[in-house]
């Protein structure tokens, strides 16, 4: 019988791309050698994360796989993700770029540039606090593993707040997908500055947070879930390009920070300058499509187009097939992403 592998997940953020996360956590799912210790999520990797851990609770794998399908079917805004086949024969980047061009996108994505959120009036409304209000919090905050974290960005000081246990609900889940631009921020009392914040979106300052994941009472490897391409050969020239690339490089530095960090100290206990026994070495792995998400434009970010949702589980299918194929041995023995390659 194999050897059973506990594993952290670290869930990104994206919109509507965290559909590829869905379709990477339900094959991982599928694993009985796969155990999932500990998820730090920012974000649509926030409501994947939460959940993944109300249905692992009472259901088990399937439970949580069970789970999974119902939030995005409640994204999409449909029961049977099928109802988008007719669209495939344009192609999911042909799709995205049709999303992208057309009126009622180009028209919402200039609104949302000239005029607050803040400015609709009783217009205003939050398409997620109906979705986030469905979760069964008992369940999502359950002190069993594995254990969750979420991040958000205080608006007051630009620090990351990370919500845990009891502290986890529709607001914080809310706050940890809470774009500026688009909603307003979320406002909840803080119990680690004794006063009312606000809330903005946690890709700001972690996306995800990995630090949460260095709690002693979980293993060392993190399987990161990367949505957001860390890299682009071609130079975005349209204004809505630029602006997602921006997004892109913003939302990706946090993490890029961190992984430095890790780099950093692996480097320091290889030489010998620090001990195991006073600092772990975290094992870094890294499940993504960065070619197929360079193909995609933020509007397929934006809009829950269910024939995108589709295809984006199925890539996150495959993503996850290769890295069972190819890492998951290096599990509990080595890095699967060669850190100091990647920052040489």
């Amino acid at each position: 019988m194999a050897q059973t592998k506990r594993i952290n997940l670290a869930l990104q953020g994206g919109g509507a791309h965290g559909a590829f996360t869905w379709g990477v956590l339900d094959r991982l799912l599928e694993e009985e050698t796969l155990e999932i210790a500990g998820i730090s999520g920012t974000s649509a990797g926030a409501l994947n994360g939460a959940a993944l851990k109300s249905g692992m609770i009472t259901g088990g794998r399937q439970g949580a796989r069970d789970n999974l399908d119902w939030l995005w079917m409640q994204v999409a805004g449909v029961q049977d993700l099928r109802i988008g086949d007719w669209m495939a024969p344009f192609g999911l980047q042909a799709l995205s770029r049709q999303i992208g061009m057309s009126p009622p996108y180009l028209l919402g994505d200039a609104v949302t540039r000239i005029v607050s959120p803040y400015g609709y009036g009783p217009l205003y409304q939050n398409p997620l606090r109906d979705i986030v209000a469905k979760f069964d919090y008992d369940r999502v905050c359950n002190a069993q593993e594995p254990l969750f974290y979420v991040g958000a960005t205080r608006v007051r000081n630009g620090k990351i707040r990370i919500f845990e246990g009891d502290e986890i609900g529709p607001d914080a889940l809310m706050a940890s997908a809470c774009l500026p631009n688009v909603f307003q921020a979320i406002e909840m009392f803080d119990t680690t500055t004794d006063r009312m914040e606000a809330f903005w979106d946690g890709g700001f300052t972690g996306n995800p947070a990995l630090f949460p994941l260095f709690n002693e009472k979980l293993p060392e490897d993190i399987v990161i879930i990367n949505i957001n391409p860390l890299e682009r050969d071609e130079i975005p020239m349209t204004p809505q390009d630029i602006q997602n690339r921006i997004n892109e490089i913003s939302f990706n530095s946090s993490l890029l920070r961190e992984l430095r960090a890790i780099e950093f100290v692996q480097r320091l206990i290889d030489e010998g300058t620090l001990s195991n026994n006073k600092m772990r070495r975290i094992r870094v792995h890294m499940i993504a499509d960065d070619t197929l998400m360079a193909k995609l434009s933020a509007a397929t970010k934006m809009v829950a187009n269910p024939h995108v949702i589709a295809q984006l589980k199925a890539a996150g299918i495959a993503a996850a097939e290769a890295f069972l194929r190819d890492d998951v041995d290096n599990i509990g023995t080595r890095s699967s992403v060669d850190l100091r390659e990647m920052f040489a």
